[in-house]
Parts: C-alpha cells; structure tokens; sequence
C-alpha cells in the first residue's frame, strides 16, 4: 500500500531530511519521502502492517519535531 498525509507546521528542510531517514529506517517500509515544500509525506508498505507503521511514522516526526501534526 502507498499513501500520502499531508503535514502541519513543519518548519525546515532539515527536519525533513531527518524524519525521511528515520521513516525508512522502520521495519517494514519499502519507500517513504518527506518533502518540506510540499509538506506531504508518502510511505509505502505492506497492507497488513501499514496502520502499525503509520503510527510509528507519526512518533518519529514528533520526536524530530514536536510542532509538527500529521493530518490523517
């Protein structure tokens, strides 16, 4: 499954960078981007686990950067 979220309030490009590492880092994710531009992320991976990645998705980019909302 691939899926785009649009995000809130993030506020570099940096943070981006960061979040797009750590996003693919996570078991399970076969591709994921943060574009700070566009402020959208796209994760994709397997349907069966992809709420669960999800939600881990979401606590990294509050961990990188506590402002930022993912609109679900």
């Amino acid at each position: 499954m691939k899926k785009k979220f649009k995000l809130q309030d993030l506020d570099c490009a940096n943070c981006a960078a960061k979040m797009e590492e750590a996003i693919k880092k996570i078991e399970g994710v076969t591709d994921a981007s943060v574009s700070f531009m566009t402020q959208k992320m796209m994760i994709e991976a397997p349907d069966d686990r992809f709420d669960d990645i999800v939600n881990e998705a979401i606590k990294v980019i509050a961990k990188v950067e506590p402002d930022c909302v993912v609109l679900v």
